[in-house]
């Protein structure tokens, strides 16, 4: 069975809305959530998820508000929950601080694009060990084998395979890249390999999932948030149509 994995910004569309969102994403049939930290400058992301973080910004998120909405649920969420952010917000926080937080309140691993590889090696990955979370590195279709295989070897968890190398969102992106599909089916992986950026419905799920072993939705989920005034049905549909 290929695991779904969906992303959403914390703090939309109401600053309070994220916990209905986390048990909503659970009780919907997804294998795993992944929950973005606002930020000012989000540079891996597109238009809609930038927009997302604006408005947690301005709907008052921060990362301690954060932990208080996920301790307020994590006896109830029981899939793998993943936090995605930068670095700055969670080095202002406290890095080791940050790590006691996440493993006291259900998170189980962390996504964060801008943290070097070398610098996680040498200042985080024993943090990281000592508070039992996973940490996922992004490869893309231009990453070289010995670099894939180098970050694979820090990952754990999965490995965040992006479908291009763009931002979230981008609709031009070729989602069945078969090349770089076969390179990282053929590549001998310890993780399991999740594909990201650019799925938006149930065709492109299965397309990304035929030579993987998941995949991640994010900006069509976050556009139903955005958009829909009944978007507590419409995420629920929007889950079911990928997964049924």
């Amino acid at each position: 069975m290929k695991k779904l994995n969906i992303y959403f910004t914390a703090g939309i569309p109401e600053l309070e809305d994220t916990p209905k969102i986390m048990k909503l994403i659970q009780d919907s049939g997804a294998d795993m959530m992944e929950i973005g930290m606002p930020y000012s400058d989000p540079v891996a992301d597109g238009p809609v998820i930038q927009k997302a973080h604006e408005l947690a910004l301005h709907n008052g998120m921060t990362i301690e508000k954060l932990f208080s909405q996920l301790k307020s649920v994590k006896d109830e969420i029981k899939i793998p929950v993943i936090l995605m952010g930068y670095i700055n917000p969670v080095l202002s926080f406290g890095f080791e601080k940050f790590c006691r937080e996440c493993s006291d309140n259900g998170v189980s691993g962390l996504i964060i694009p801008d943290l070097p590889a070398i610098e996680f090696e040498k200042n985080y990955q024993k943090i990281l060990e000592k508070y039992n979370l996973n940490f996922s590195f992004l490869v893309t279709p231009e990453t070289s084998d010995e670099r894939i295989l180098y970050l694979d070897s820090l990952s754990s968890g999965f490995l965040y395979a992006v479908s291009s190398s763009s931002t979230t969102g981008n609709e031009n992106m070729v989602l069945k890249n078969e090349n770089y599909l076969n390179k990282l089916a053929t590549l001998p992986l310890k993780n399991p390999v999740m594909i990201g950026f650019g799925i938006k419905n149930k065709e492109d799920f299965e397309n990304v999932t035929e030579k993987a072993d998941g995949g991640i939705i994010g900006t069509a989920f976050v556009n139903i948030l955005l958009k829909d005034k009944d978007w507590e049905i419409n995420t629920i549909d929007f889950i079911h149509s990928i997964k049924n």
